[in-house]
């Protein structure tokens, strides 16, 4: 493994490193754990730069936008933990960004810069959904795209109540959380095949079953050490206190957790929802045999992904953007 590192080239080994999946798909874990290796800069919150901040600030080549973006950062709770000084941005911001990627990646090289090393990684889950967009605007970015069980994601994401189904199906959280999985890990496994060399996709049950090799796998990738033995003893965030919604007192067993969690029908419902995209994605389908109703379910199939689509494209091509985004920055 140490000659691969050896023949990673320069620019491989300082690249940008971006860990994106659909929420509840393991994304902060593996973030964490390049973390926990050594050599990124440590910043422990997701930026949302282009899923929020684009959105709600509008084009960053106009410097009354990059104020007004200033003015809300400097107050967030994001700034406070990256440890800069307030005139440093004040000065990259007003006089260096002239996009989304320029404040994304001046901010982040600073931050590396003060905590003096080499490279820096980000990883908020949406930003999967402009992964074109930021390979346009930050050219070397690396992109790893961490894939769940959408079943675990579905049950995982419904219980935090992360999703707002339409007022008629308002008890069918977990089945609408899943086909918001579906949505997002189809765009994402669409933008990879397009990236080539600089996209892998990463499997959230190897991550845990074969840590070592699967951390091997993705430090060839990127062109840096993830030995597991020191990602363990340094055991930033949450690769010693997981991240979890679930109670652990007996243990962390987060794959298959929906088989206890979901009864037979909702079981039925999800994998008549989900089954081609688990099959695609080499996850056994148990076929579970009960009288459900497909009417309902087709239905929601069809208008679920034309609504997450519709938002998607309000709030990055109109000024009603702005309206469905947060009104602060976190």
């Amino acid at each position: 493994m140490a000659n691969a590192y050896a023949l990673a080239s320069r620019e491989q080994t300082r690249a940008p490193v971006f860990v994106l999946g659909a929420p509840r798909s393991g994304t902060t874990l593996l973030y964490h754990m390049l973390l926990s290796a050594g050599g990124f800069a440590v910043f422990r919150a997701e930026t949302h730069v282009f899923d929020l901040l684009g959105p709600r600030f509008g084009d960053f080549g106009k410097l009354r936008n990059r104020r007004v973006l200033l003015e809300e950062w400097l107050r967030s709770n994001s700034f406070r933990i990256s440890g800069l000084d307030p005139a440093r941005v004040e000065e990259l911001v007003l006089n260096h960004c002239r996009g989304r990627g320029d404040f994304l990646r001046k901010m982040m090289e600073e931050i590396a810069h003060c905590q003096q090393v080499d490279r820096w990684a980000e990883c908020t889950p949406d930003h999967l959904l402009y992964v074109p967009e930021i390979k346009k605007e930050i050219p070397d970015a690396l992109i790893i795209h961490i894939i769940r069980d959408g079943r675990d994601v579905a049950v995982s994401a419904a219980k935090q109540g992360w999703f707002r189904p339409f007022p008629w199906d308002r008890h069918r959280s977990v089945l609408v959380a899943g086909l918001y999985w579906e949505w997002v890990v189809g765009k994402g496994c669409a933008f990879g095949r397009m990236l080539g060399s600089d996209y892998l996709e990463v499997r959230f049950e190897q991550l845990l079953v074969d840590p070592t090799g699967t951390l091997a796998r993705i430090g060839e990738f990127i062109g840096h050490d993830l030995e597991y033995e020191r990602i363990r003893r340094v055991g930033i965030g949450s690769v010693s206190s997981p991240n979890t919604s679930f109670e652990v007192a007996k243990g962390f067993a987060p794959l298959g957790r929906w088989r206890e969690q979901l009864d037979r029908e909702d079981k039925a419902r999800l994998e008549f929802l989900l089954g081609n995209t688990l099959t695609r994605l080499e996850y056994p389908v148990s076929a579970v045999s009960t009288k459900i109703n497909e009417f309902e379910l087709r239905r929601m199939k069809a208008i679920y992904p034309f609504w997450f689509e519709a938002k998607q494209w309000l709030k990055s091509h109109t000024a009603a953007g702005k309206f469905l985004v947060r009104t602060t920055i976190v």
